[in-house]
Parts: C-alpha cells; sequence; structure tokens
C-alpha cells in the first residue's frame, strides 16, 4: 500500500462509515480495483482506521459521552454492544471469509437499497425522540440488528438505524444512537485486530512505513467523517433514506454487472 492509495481508503472510511450505504463494502470495492485486497496490511489498515471515525462522534457528541458520570447512557451502549461482542467471537473466521467476497458484497448492497427505500413508509408512528427515553430493551434488540452487519455490505449504521425505527425511535434519533453505538462496537474490533495483529504478525504492525500510514489514514478518516456526519443529518432531514437506498441499488446493481463480465473478482 502506497500513501495514495491510504487516502483513498481513508477518505472511503470517513465518507461513508456513518452512511447506511456500508464503508466496509465501498474500501473492499475499492482495494479491489487498487488490486491490494489480499494484503494483509490492507486488511489490517481498513479495520484500524475506523478509530479515526470513532473519535469524530466523540468530539461532535462530546455532551452525551461527558461527563463519564452519565452511567445510564453508558450501560445502554454496554447492553446494546454486547450481541456483536458475542456474535463476533464466535464468528470471526467466517466473517472474516466473507469479507474476501466481493459478490456478497454486492448483493447485499442491492438488496439493502431496497429496504431503505421503502424504511420511511414501514416505520410511520414512532414514538421515542429522545436518548434517555430508550429503554435497555431497547437498546439490546437495536444491539441484535446491529449483527446483521457482520455480512459484508449491509452497513453497521444502516441495520442498526432499521433497528431503531424497528423500535419505535425517530429516524434523527435512530440514526444518532447508531453513532453512538458505533464507539464501542468499532473499538472492540478494531481493538481486536489490532491485538490479534501484534501477536501473530508484529512486523506487520510495527514496521515504522506501516504505522506512518495508520497515523495518515486515521487523522483523515477523523476529519472527513466530521463532514460526513452533519452531512449526513442534513440530508436525513430533507430527504429520509431514499437517496441512500437509491444510491445503493445502483451501486449493487454496477457491482453485479462488473463482476459478472470479470472486470472485478
Amino acid at each position: 500500500m502506497n500513501y495514495f492509495e491510504a487516502i483513498v481508503i481513508a477518505v472511503i472510511e470517513g465518507l461513508t462509515e456513518f452512511l447506511p450505504i456500508s464503508s466496509t463494502g465501498h474500501m473492499i470495492i475499492a482495494s479491489s480495483f487498487m488490486g491490494i485486497a489480499d494484503d494483509d496490511f490492507t486488511k489490517l489498515f481498513e479495520v484500524s482506521i475506523q478509530l479515526g471515525a470513532i473519535l469524530s462522534v466523540v468530539i461532535l457528541f462530546r455532551g452525551k459521552f461527558f461527563p463519564l458520570t452519565r452511567w445510564k447512557f453508558y450501560l445502554k451502549l454496554l447492553i446494546a454492544v454486547l450481541p456483536a461482542l458475542v456474535f463476533g467471537a464466535l464468528f470471526s473466521d467466517k466473517i472474516d471469509a466473507l469479507l474476501e467476497s466481493s459478490i456478497t458484497v454486492a448483493i447485499t448492497m442491492l438488496l439493502g437499497g431496497v429496504i431503505l427505500i421503502v424504511i420511511d413508509k414501514l416505520f410511520k408512528s414512532p414514538s421515542v425522540d429522545q436518548e434517555e427515553d430508550i429503554s435497555t430493551k431497547q437498546a439490546f434488540i437495536i444491539g441484535l440488528w446491529q449483527c446483521i452487519a457482520m455480512i459484508p455490505g449491509v452497513s453497521r449504521s444502516a441495520a442498526s438505524i432499521i433497528g431503531g425505527m424497528q423500535q419505535n425511535l425517530t429516524r434523527k434519533l435512530a440514526s444518532e444512537f447508531s453513532f453512538f453505538l458505533a464507539v464501542p462496537t468499532m473499538a472492540a474490533a478494531t481493538g481486536y485486530k489490532l491485538l490479534k495483529a501484534y501477536k501473530d504478525s508484529p512486523d506487520l504492525l510495527l514496521n515504522r512505513d506501516h504505522l506512518i500510514l495508520l497515523c495518515l489514514g486515521n487523522v483523515i478518516a477523523f476529519m472527513v467523517a466530521l463532514i460526513a456526519i452533519k452531512l449526513f443529518i442534513t440530508v436525513l432531514q430533507q430527504y429520509g433514506f431514499k437517496f441512500f437506498g437509491w444510491y445503493r441499488v445502483i451501486m449493487g446493481t454496477i457491482l453485479l454487472i462488473l463482476i459478472y463480465t470479470g472486470y472485478l473478482k
């Protein structure tokens, strides 16, 4: 991976991590086009730069995360993240195998788009519009929905937002809670991957050039995610999820054509 490739992937991560369009799917496609998808460091890089995106949420919503004495808020996040921790530990190898499948990304991208196009019509009467009113049961169910995103292309953001709306959260609150939930979920996933890389291939992680690329990637992902989150909230309030749904349908269709014609493996 060179600097240009690192910058491209980091920008994609920052733009897509909190949008319901699948950051993992976009990074897999981009790295495939650049011919670096099978590189071990690329796989580590794509997970590690999530730390920068996480930080953007903490900064933008610092009033929610601080002071640390807001124990009820943190309890909900802990309960919501438990399903992902359990499923991630049980099916880690199968998840890694799916991450290498472009056809999986294309199909889930397409199907997820169809769902987003109709989602605003499915949940018309939300009754929860404040984070304080989300119960621990609702938080846990949203966490279960988030587990669907372990399939590449589904989108963690989309799965948790749909779960939130299914639990009668307004689309704005469902989106915000998805942002909050991303912090412990992505921190756990990134921490696990980094520790595993350090244990299995310390030279891969501690290589000077690799460390520079990781720092660069995280900084870029952080700055781009700050903009992307604000943009997402604006588009969501004006147009709902249809815009993102149609984008996914178009992208999924294009990917299937590229795979079928042999341009993408």
